[in-house]
This record gives C-alpha cells, sequence and structure tokens, in this order.
C-alpha cells in the first residue's frame, strides 16, 4: 500500500471523527473506509506501525472497540510537505499546505541553518538554482568556484585578502630560473577514494592546462624525485605561483582526468567529499584523513528551492552569492562591494556589433543609466545594485550621454544569458522594452554554463548578458577571465584578441596591474557595455559560529561551527 493512499486512509478516519478518540467497532472503520472488515484490520496495522493512531480491539462479542489518535492530520500534511521539500519539490509540498506560503515559508525556516544530529553538526543552505558540474576542469560559476574549493586543493592558494600566496599541497617551491618553477609536495596527502596522492597525479592535473589560452606557456611538467614538482614555461611568469591559485590548477586523480564522473562525483583532497548530488541537494561530509585541520562542521546540506519559495523564505543562515534579495533578513556581516561587474559583451565577429554604427548605438543605447531604470518596471526586487562605469568597481570607462543615437535600422536582435538565474531575465526583458522605442525586436536564449562559456551558438547571438567577478585576484582576474573562456574567441575580433594576448604578456613581464585598467578601458570602449555592480554577503544568526563573507559571497564551511545550546 502506497504512502499516499495510506495518508488518503487515515484523513478519511480522522475528518469521520473530527480528530477525537473514540469507542467504534471494525466494521464501521469498513464502512467509513469503504472496504472489507479484513482490509480495514489491516488498514488499522499499517497505521499503527507508522505511529499514527493505536487501535485496541475489542474482547467479546458487542463490545466496542478504542481508536485513539497519536497524529493530528495537519502535523501528518506537514511532515509529507517536509518530505517533498527534501526531494526539491515544491508544488506538491505547497499543495499539501493548501497552496499556503506562509506555512511553507515557515517549514523551510524549520529545515534550514545548523542543527546536531547524534552528535553530529549539519549545516542546511538554501539556495536558489541547481548547482551545476563540479569539474574544476570546466567552466563554473561563483557559486561553483566557492564549492570546487571546499573539495579541491592546488598546490598553493590565496592566505588572505591581501592576495598572499600560501603553502596548500605544496609545502614550498621555488623559481628556479625566470622559466623553471619547482614545488616541493607533502607528504601523506590522501583522495576522497583513500588513494595517496603522488606526482604522477599533479603532473597530470597541470599538463591539461596547457589546452588554455591563459596557460598557453606552460611548456611541460616533470618529476626530478620523490615529492617534487617542475614545471617548466616557454616565457617569463614571475606570478605562476599566484597563477596556480585558480580553481582549474587544482589536482585530481591522473585516472579522473577525462571521466565524466567528475560532473557528480568529483574526487579531491580537500576538508569536504560529495556524498550526495542531485538536482535539489547537495550533501557535503567532512574528510577525516583531509591533511589540514579537520573541517569542524560535520556536514553541509545544500537545498535547492525554486524562486517562488526563496521569495518567502527568512533563512537563519541564507547565502545569496549572485543575488541578495532578502529583504526581510538582517544582515549579521558586513556586506562588500563584488569585485567585478555584469556586463553586456557585443558580439564583434559575427553579430550586429561587427558595424561601427551598431557598436556606436548599442553602447549608448544599453548603458546602465538607461537600462537600471527600467527594472523596477519589470519586476526586479531588492536587488543590491548600482551603476557601473568600468568592469571593476572605481573604474570610470564608459561615458554615458543623457540620449542614445538613432538605431542604425529597425531589425531583431539575440541576447543569450546564463539559465536559472533570477536577475537576468529580468534584464532581457528591459531590454526588450527600451529597445522596442526604436523598432528593434529582442529574442532570448537561456544558455548552461557550458554553452555560454564556450561560445555554443555564437553565429546567432548578438550579446552576451552576464557577470564577471574577480573574487580576491582583483583587476589582475581580467587575464584570466579572458583567456580562460572560449566565449572571447566567439565574440572578439582577431585585432581584439591580439590586443588581448599583448596587454597578458605585458602584465606578466611587468608585474604591473595597471595593464588591467588598461585592457579594461580597450574593453569597454570597443566591445563590453558596463551595467552594475552588486553588494555582496553572508546572512547568518548568531548560532551559527565565524561565519564571514568570501569574495564570492559565500563562507568557508570547515570554519563554521554551531554552539550547543
Amino acid at each position: 500500500m502506497s504512502g499516499q493512499r495510506l495518508r488518503a486512509q487515515f484523513t478519511r478516519l480522522y475528518h469521520h471523527f473530527n480528530g477525537d478518540d473514540t469507542d467504534t467497532t471494525l466494521q464501521a472503520v469498513a464502512d467509513i473506509l469503504a472496504c472489507t472488515r479484513r482490509n480495514a484490520r489491516m488498514v488499522l496495522s499499517k497505521l499503527e506501525e507508522q505511529g499514527w493512531l493505536t487501535w485496541q480491539p475489542s474482547v467479546g462479542r458487542g463490545k466496542l472497540s478504542r481508536l485513539a489518535f497519536l497524529r493530528s492530520e495537519i502535523a501528518l500534511r506537514e511532515e509529507q510537505a517536509a518530505h517533498w521539500l527534501g526531494q526539491g519539490k515544491m508544488d506538491q509540498a505547497l499543495a499539501c499546505l493548501d497552496h499556503d506560503s506562509t506555512k511553507l515559508a515557515a517549514l523551510i525556516q524549520k529545515q534550514m541553518g545548523p542543527s546536531t544530529q547524534n552528535g553530529r553538526q549539519i549545516v542546511r543552505l538554501p539556495y536558489y538554482r541547481q548547482l551545476e558540474t563540479l569539474d574544476p576542469c570546466k567552466p563554473l560559476r561563483r557559486s561553483e568556484q566557492h564549492i570546487v574549493g571546499q573539495i579541491f586543493n592546488g598546490l598553493v592558494r590565496y592566505g588572505d585578502s591581501e592576495r598572499v600566496v600560501a603553502p596548500d599541497l605544496a609545502h614550498h617551491w621555488e623559481a628556479v630560473s625566470a622559466t623553471h618553477w619547482r614545488f616541493y609536495l607533502r607528504p601523506g596527502v590522501r583522495f576522497h577514494d583513500g588513494r595517496l596522492m603522488g606526482e604522477q597525479d599533479v603532473i597530470a592535473s597541470l599538463s591539461n592546462l596547457s589546452t588554455r589560452r591563459f596557460f598557453a606557456h606552460l611548456l611541460r611538467v616533470e618529476s626530478p624525485g620523490p615529492r617534487m614538482i617542475d614545471v617548466y614555461l616557454s616565457s617569463p611568469d614571475p606570478r605562476f605561483d599566484h597563477t596556480l591559485t585558480l580553481p582549474e590548477a587544482v589536482v585530481r586523480p591522473a585516472e579522473r582526468q577525462k571521466s565524466k564522473q567528475c560532473d557528480d562525483q568529483p574526487i579531491g583532497t580537500g576538508p569536504y567529499r560529495v556524498v550526495e548530488k542531485q538536482p535539489h541537494r547537495l550533501v557535503l561530509e567532512a574528510f577525516d584523513e583531509y591533511f589540514g585541520y579537520r573541517a569542524l562542521t560535520d556536514e553541509i546540506q545544500i537545498m535547492v528551492f525554486d524562486e517562488a519559495a526563496m521569495c518567502y523564505l527568512t533563512p537563519s543562515t541564507s547565502l545569496t552569492p549572485e543575488r541578495l534579495a532578502s529583504h526581510q533578513t538582517k544582515l549579521s556581516q558586513k556586506l562588500e562591494m563584488d569585485q567585478g561587474a555584469g556586463y553586456l559583451l557585443l558580439n564583434c565577429r559575427d553579430g550586429l556589433a561587427k558595424q561601427a554604427a551598431w557598436r556606436e548605438y548599442l553602447h549608448a543605447k544599453l548603458s546602465s543609466l538607461q537600462l537600471l531604470p527600467r527594472l523596477a518596471h519589470c519586476g526586479m526586487g531588492e536587488y543590491r545594485l548600482f551603476n557601473a562605469y568600468g568592469l571593476m568597481p572605481g573604474w570610470m570607462h564608459h561615458e554615458q550621454g543623457d540620449a542614445a543615437p538613432s538605431a542604425p535600422a529597425p531589425t531583431s536582435l539575440t541576447v543569450a544569458y546564463l539559465s536559472e538565474h533570477p536577475l537576468y531575465p529580468i534584464i532581457a526583458k528591459a531590454m526588450q522594452a527600451h529597445l522596442s522605442e526604436d523598432g528593434i525586436q529582442v529574442n532570448t536564449l537561456a544558455l548552461s554554463s557550458a554553452d555560454y562559456f564556450s561560445g555554443q551558438h555564437g553565429r546567432k547571438i548578438d550579446i552576451w548578458l552576464g557577470a564577471l567577478s574577480f573574487g580576491e585576484r582583483g583587476q589582475a582576474g581580467l587575464f584570466n577571465w579572458l583567456g580562460t573562456h572560449d566565449l572571447i574567441l566567439s565574440a572578439c575580433t582577431d585585432h581584439m584578441l591580439e590586443t588581448i594576448d599583448a596587454y597578458t604578456q605585458r602584465w606578466r613581464e611587468t608585474q604591473d596591474d595597471g595593464c588591467a585598467e588598461n585592457l579594461a578601458r580597450h574593453l569597454v570602449a570597443h566591445q563590453m557595455v558596463p551595467l552594475f555592480h552588486i553588494w555582496m554577503g553572508v546572512m547568518a544568526t548568531p548560532d551559527l559560529q565565524d561565519v564571514a563573507s568570501n569574495a564570492v559571497g559565500w563562507f568557508d564551511f570547515k570554519s563554521v561551527w554551531h554552539k550547543p545550546h
């Protein structure tokens, strides 16, 4: 008998007797359930097994049996709604609660935040979209970058907000020459499957980087002896150790470099290992054999709720890495400005923007001053956005006039953006309304991160809508962003690609971060329209200790803990 049918039969009995304990007969129960006495006895037995009621049959002819309800119908429906929530099925959970969004919010609230179960500390966090691939070799959105950092380690990492390179899998390293770096590996490091990490794992992981444009100067990787790694470059790079702090430079098992399992079952050496990855839930468990300090929180559960549920949510620990839209929650941590910007990337290779007249028109017509005021009329909530004049806060590279030039001609264009993002469809809707004034029809295309960053469908896309975040790398992160995503190859002319390569090489040779701003100014003048900057932070209640927002709007999972009451 299915659980749903059993609940329906319990509800029928509960309603008939108004939830009151009563004396009755088996035949009366059979009549209420519209079944035989034998089936009624079986149903009562199953309801007792569930702990929902008790049935004390009478002894002797003509005597009444005792029916006592141990659960209320409301409690049972909330339990079923909680079950649906655990599977991420918001519509079914809401239906169980008679479509009462207030009850749904309270139920979600009850499930979120820190708790202790059987001596294990667990933190449940709400999120608004499915988490995509956790393969560090693939294009990663901001939240996936953070989670990859909890699962994997690189040879080195950034130690603090000052961008100081600190040891990780390598305990020491040195630049033997301008094109030769040597790293000394920690002993006894284990992967999540229990296997010891070896030199071949590091060689395989770093060698795969050479296919990326940003790592094109990586010549070869060797091991001259036990626990030693030599990296040879084709050109000098005094910041190569900084480069190895990037998410794509983490170390993975050599045998899994090409495995498709890395999307959902990644194996790293980090403080947390993946024990479950479903569309509605990601579960991370502390790795007891982690070579560093063992995580204080035993389990992290990230629960995916749809946009409707997030609107009602007032979580005890709420993360909004790409959107801080909760107007019901007070922040216990200071907000920090994201180091990057929302942007429009014009397709100057195959789109309308390959014509100078269209570039000039789109730059002026779609500036933040022109576009952002329309967002409120298109359904935008309380997003902490403000106008951007450059690709980093403080950069003033986009001159925004009060009037836009006339469109070269009435036509249609296509805007592509990352799927499952609450803000991008609203911006696209504002663009549609804004450009329709000039007789331009806007078509939209929602893409997965793999399709978006690879430049798929580039020949039929005129504008890419997105956001770049340099995080702890600051303005120097621009070079990696441009050199990692093939989207740039689909959007930029050959001349622009040569300019990007020249600025990147100059930055490596001079170690002058001013090269990033000069390149950004050139991009904004010819290719990109900065839209907005955003404030990011962590919403948390005092029962979760040591919560501090990091550069991508999350917090270090292994450092937080729950103080028991």
